[in-house]
């Protein structure tokens, strides 16, 4: 059974964009969602003499299977300093070399927030090229602008014209997994 699976490019306990990500994943109501908590996953900083000396985890190889066999993928990065955070480009490091094709043939929805004006839309834009590189196909992008203005637990985005496009770009998504 194919299913889409949905988490966030931060390891923060309190991510408001695992927060986006968990409310986009209950708008695909025909669909298998599976959310995953990247603050259950901490991956040690890659580099070549951790590779060499402790191999790959069995979390991570779980991770990296576990993308396999989905039909898409929804993401959602947050940002430091206009890039993605370490740990998302850290977590690609690792599944990377694992396999460098990684994302091939997947559907993305890429999304990102922050309490800033511009919604973290430096992070989303460089992620975008990183994902297409290993072979993933971002079929829509969403940027959430002051997350604490626009976004409750409640009832999700509540600004009407970013609701209307955040839907838009999920039905956008749907439509490419079929």
């Amino acid at each position: 059974m194919s299913y889409v699976l949905a988490f966030a490019g931060s390891n923060s306990s309190i991510s408001i964009n695992y927060k986006l990500v968990n409310f986009t994943a209950t708008l695909l109501k025909d669909t298998e969602v599976r959310l995953r908590d990247m603050a259950k996953y901490p991956f040690p900083m890659y580099s070549q003499d951790v590779e060499k000396e402790n191999g790959f985890s069995n979390s991570l190889m779980e991770f990296k299977n576990e993308i396999g066999n989905a039909q898409g993928l929804i993401i959602s990065v947050n940002e430091h300093n206009s890039y993605p955070s370490a740990y998302f480009k850290n977590l690609l490091d690792w599944l990377s070399r694992l396999d460098s094709k990684f994302l091939a043939d997947k559907k993305i929805l890429l999304m990102a927030t922050s309490n800033g004006r511009r919604g973290a839309i430096g992070a989303l834009e460089v992620s975008e090229k990183i994902l297409t590189r290993f072979k993933g196909e971002v079929v829509a992008t969403f940027s959430l602008p002051n997350y604490s203005v626009n976004f409750n637990e409640e009832d999700g985005i509540t600004n009407e014209e970013l609701a209307k496009d955040h839907a838009e770009k999920v039905r956008s998504f749907v439509e490419s997994l079929s």
